[in-house]
């Protein structure tokens, strides 16, 4: 067994193109290191609907030129199938470790399969590639990029020529080329024949963004703004110098990309501790509004203040906001959230007479709803112009975001003051997560399993009223590995997480308020209920 973990880590660095993985993988062989061996060589990265996402290093299960390849010549073998046999593929990466060489690479397997490669100039968020796909009517586009992931992480995303990331069976169908590709002798990669496309793409997405906002609708709000290390400030600061906002007030230490990120544990805005920088120039500065992206700049997260400090507000909070504010200008389309959401944007479609639908997790599914106006999910991703951009996109999010604070801002009020508005309303739909981070990922498969096996009757003193396995979809939603429970005035939603090792639980609780002077009340008893349904799931799954 060993001898043959040996045989296929030696192979693999026969034919790896990369200095750097070769000289890691030489190490490892020549320490006769097993345990790493098994652990890189113990399967293949999977490639899925959230295409792939894995830690740098050598191997089939890590993230490599090697695997980019392969994952290059799959999909333009997929694409070749389906009669793109010379049609533009787009490319896009983000300032991660090794994500131009994946760019490179990828244009050259394009290129070499016949089809013809655009990179775009340099490190861009992602909501730009995903508008150069229909913009420059490619047949697909890929994103290099690992989000909002730890420093040691890198991805691989894949749209097709809607503009809209992948789903089945597409995925399925890509994952089997690449397996057909039994070694990268066989894929043609020239070193030249593609494009590296100009700044005329990303001049194009900024006139877009225009489109977002109202005409000669107030532009007050004054913001300090985070990058999170990532590639968003240059592009944010040209859109809202674009709309006329004051220019953001910079969080300089995360200002400029830095794949180590080194101000934070992890790049993502909703994490302990990484808004900490932002809250400081807040308190210096005294902004309406705290702004901030992922590294790749597809979400947007925001701060107020409340009271005497500044606090984030939840995606759902954004998400509810950002509704409320379309309609009021008038909006019509679709609008939709994926199931993990809060219930209130229903309501909130509801009440203004506009359709609504519900979706699986991710922007994969909530961008294909027919006649699109509004998406948003909850882990601070927004659709706000899917005309333009059919994914979140965290920079047209916090345009349309400001706005609104200048709007309230010129009537005297916040974020908050609407928030109330939607309260009172709507009743108070509170939520809130709880996610467990594991190392073993046998431990999520053992949490699901005895959740199915010993569904709860009850939580947190409510009444399971029904305990749906997804994984059995129902008549509007496709299969998927979840749990939702509906409880009298609760409900629950429990899903292995499909880019991190992570077990995510979406809580929410509707409190009814009759008027204003009762939400305090009605937020010490959500919060009550919250802190009630984290414990007794907690003890139920296991975990």
């Amino acid at each position: 067994m060993q001898d043959d973990l040996i045989a296929r880590a030696k192979a693999w660095l026969a034919e790896d193109p990369d200095a750097d993985t070769r000289e890691e993988l030489a190490r490892l062989i020549d320490a006769e290191d097993h345990a790493e061996l098994a652990a890189r060589f113990g399967g293949t990265l999977q490639f899925g609907t959230a295409g792939l996402r894995g830690e740098l290093g050598a191997g089939p299960m890590r993230m490599n030129r090697s695997v980019v390849i392969r994952a290059a010549a799959g999909l333009a073998a997929y694409l070749r199938k389906n009669g793109h046999t010379d049609g533009l593929v787009v490319i896009g990466y983000d300032a991660r470790h090794k994500s131009a060489d994946f760019a490179r690479d990828t244009a050259a397997v394009m290129t070499g399969a016949g089809l013809r490669a655009a990179v775009l100039p340099r490190p861009l968020p992602t909501p730009v590639l995903a508008f150069a796909v229909r913009h420059l009517g490619a047949v697909a586009g890929v994103e290099v990029t690992a989000s909002h992931n730890p420093p040691r992480d890198n991805g691989y995303k894949v749209y097709l020529g809607d503009g809209s990331q992948i789903v089945p069976p597409a995925d399925a169908e890509i994952a089997a080329e690449i397996a057909a590709v039994a070694s990268l002798t066989t894929v043609p990669r020239p070193t030249e024949g593609w494009e590296t496309l100009d700044d005329g793409v990303l001049d194009a997405y900024l006139a877009r963004t225009d489109a977002v906002l109202a005409e000669d609708s107030p532009r007050t709000a004054r913001t300090v703004y985070t990058a999170m290390h990532g590639v968003g400030k240059d592009v944010l600061l040209a859109a809202f110098a674009r709309a006329g906002f004051p220019a953001p007030d910079l969080v300089t230490e995360q200002a400029d990309p830095d794949p180590e990120f080194p101000t934070v544990a992890f790049p993502n805005p909703e994490e302990p501790g990484a808004m900490d920088l932002a809250f400081a120039k807040a308190r210096e500065t005294n902004p309406d509004l705290v702004i901030a992206n992922d590294p790749d700049a597809d979400r947007c997260a925001a701060a107020v203040r409340d009271g005497a400090d500044w606090r984030m507000l939840r995606g759902d909070e954004v998400g509810a906001l950002l509704a409320a504010h379309l309609v009021r200008r008038g909006a019509s389309g679709t609008f939709a959230e994926s199931i993990v959401s809060s219930s209130l944007l229903g309501r909130v479609a509801e009440k203004a007479g506009l359709p609504y639908e519900e979706t699986l997790t991710g922007f994969k599914w909530i961008a294909r709803v027919e006649g699109l106006r509004y998406g948003y999910e909850e882990a601070l991703g927004y659709c706000v112009d899917p005309d333009g951009v059919r994914d979140k996109d965290g920079i047209t999010a916090a345009l349309l975001l400001t706005e609104l604070a200048s709007e309230l801002k010129s009537e005297g009020r916040t974020l908050l003051d609407l928030l109330d508005d939607l309260a009172v309303e709507h009743g108070l739909h509170a939520t809130d997560q709880l996610s467990v981070r594991v190392q073993d990922l046998s431990l999520i498969a053992a949490a699901m399993r005895r959740l199915r096996e010993q569904p709860p009757t009850g939580l947190a003193g409510l009444r399971v009223t029904d305990a749906e396995d997804l994984t059995r979809g129902t008549d509007r939603l496709p299969p998927t590995d979840g749990l939702r429970y509906t409880l009298d005035g609760a409900r629950v939603i429990v899903r292995p997480s499909g880019t991190e090792p992570k077990l995510k639980c979406y809580l929410e609780v509707v409190v009814p308020v009759a008027a204003r002077d009762g939400l305090p009340a009605a937020r010490a008893t959500a919060a009550e209920l919250l802190t009630a349904l984290k414990r007794d799931l907690a003890r139920a799954a296991g975990i």
